[in-house]
């Protein structure tokens, strides 16, 4: 490895490490980022179940995704002065086939989900937990977990032939203990390695029996095409532009088939806004630019603007990150 990378590194990983263990377990797994709602983890855990099962379970894909923007939607309105009989007076509305609660405008992509469930259904219990004086208490996990529990018990009875799976700066197990959960990760021959030993040290405690170790994305310890497909969450825009080319060459080199690669950050301009931070970048980088370098290693390359993808699909134009892109990538 260059030595300017050598040093990139150990900047990277000091960034990491000032963090005690209890911080890094929490963070990117709560609120908008919970990958139980994030559309970019729900859209990753697709891509998987898509490798093990083609299409076999598309509707339910998009039942979940159609579950993630009604979560989003009602954590924003609890964000908001808000009590629960206004929660009662939107789901009076949505039985009566009304788009507006008491002055409160119901999005379109919240009446046609409600239309498309049997009731009781999820909305109904979602309108109906809070306590009567007040919604300041958190989403009852059983409620965040619905589609964790839908999952789980539709591939407990699934077989298939197990997958290689490689997933760069997997953080504290932040996406895993989904996978895990939702009954995925027992058919996946999984690999997660982060830069951060605090990381991994998390990812053990609570996976044991899984595969997590330090490794560098710069320099993966792995032969040519040893994994199958390849996941990477919210990394490149922490690397240097030079670094990010290096690491997107390793990622496609060990990986024989697809990737799915999410970007927090990232813009339909030409050029790539560069932004330091201490001992770490928080880039803006260029669609096109980024869609090009992969192009280098791989023959097809899919982008999905999440924004544009919930508006065209679903008619929803309120998603947290306007910046965040998916790319979907086949060697």
């Amino acid at each position: 490895m260059e030595e300017r990378f050598k040093l990139e590194t150990e900047r990277l990983a000091k960034s990491w490490m000032r963090y005690d263990r209890a911080t890094l377990r929490d963070y990117l797994v709560e609120d908008v980022e919970d990958p139980r709602i994030n559309i970019q983890s729900i859209l990753t855990r697709h891509f998987l179940i898509e490798r093990l099962f083609g299409e076999q379970f598309k509707a339910l894909m998009e039942q979940e995704l159609r579950f993630s923007m009604v979560m989003n939607w009602l954590l924003r309105l609890l964000k908001k002065p808000v009590n629960a009989g206004q929660l009662q007076a939107v789901l009076d509305a949505l039985l009566e086939g009304q788009d507006n609660a008491e002055g409160l405008e119901i999005p379109s992509y919240i009446s046609e989900t409600f239309s498309t469930l049997r009731l009781p259904n999820y909305i109904c219990d979602l309108l109906n937990w809070a306590p009567v004086e007040t919604t300041e208490a958190p989403i009852p996990e059983y409620l965040m977990s619905t589609f964790q529990a839908i999952w789980h018990e539709v591939l407990a009875g699934e077989q298939s032939q197990s997958i290689s799976v490689l997933e760069p700066a997997c953080g504290s197990a932040n996406d895993y203990r989904f996978i895990e959960a939702f009954g995925i990760a027992r058919l996946l021959d999984y690999t997660g390695f982060d830069l951060c030993e605090k990381n991994t040290r998390n990812a053990k405690q609570m996976f044991p029996k899984a595969r997590f170790k330090v490794d560098n994305a710069l320099e993966i310890d792995a032969e040519d095409d040893t994994f199958d497909y390849c996941f990477v969450h919210d990394l490149f825009e922490h690397l240097s532009i030079e670094a990010m080319e290096v690491a997107i060459s390793e990622v496609c080199r060990v990986t024989r088939q697809d990737l799915c690669i999410g970007f927090f950050n990232m813009h339909d301009g030409d050029q790539h806004i560069v932004k330091v931070i201490d001992d770490y970048h928080w880039n803006k980088l260029s669609m096109g630019k980024t869609k090009a370098i992969f192009e280098r290693h791989a023959s097809v390359v899919e982008v999905i603007h999440i924004d544009k993808f919930l508006a065209s699909k679903f008619g929803c134009s309120d998603t947290h990150n306007k910046d965040a892109y998916t790319f979907v990538i086949r060697i």
